[in-house]
């Protein structure tokens, strides 16, 4: 899959909000324009094997990580780092 250029510092965040349980691959996408199976091919590359279908296994079992698949919607976790 093709990636678009993207510098380190926001590669490491990518990485960072995809590790984090509570943020959607909405807002991944809504903030540095990634749809799910960029950041999934992303996390492939970044990545240790081990680590990788590690990480696979726990976002594939949370609705968290899906919009659609929440039974909630306010109260939700922002961190300071997001834009939106």
């Amino acid at each position: 899959m093709k990636l678009p250029e993207l510098e380190q510092a926001t590669i490491d965040r990518i990485v960072e909000m995809a590790w984090e349980d509570r943020t959607p691959f909405d807002a991944i996408e809504i903030q540095f324009g990634l749809l799910e199976k960029q950041v999934i091919a992303l996390m492939r590359r970044e990545m240790k094997e081990s680590s990788f279908r590690m990480w696979r296994e726990r976002v594939t079992q949370r609705k968290t990580k899906h919009l659609k698949k929440r039974d909630f919607i306010a109260g939700t976790f922002k961190s300071d780092n997001q834009k939106t």
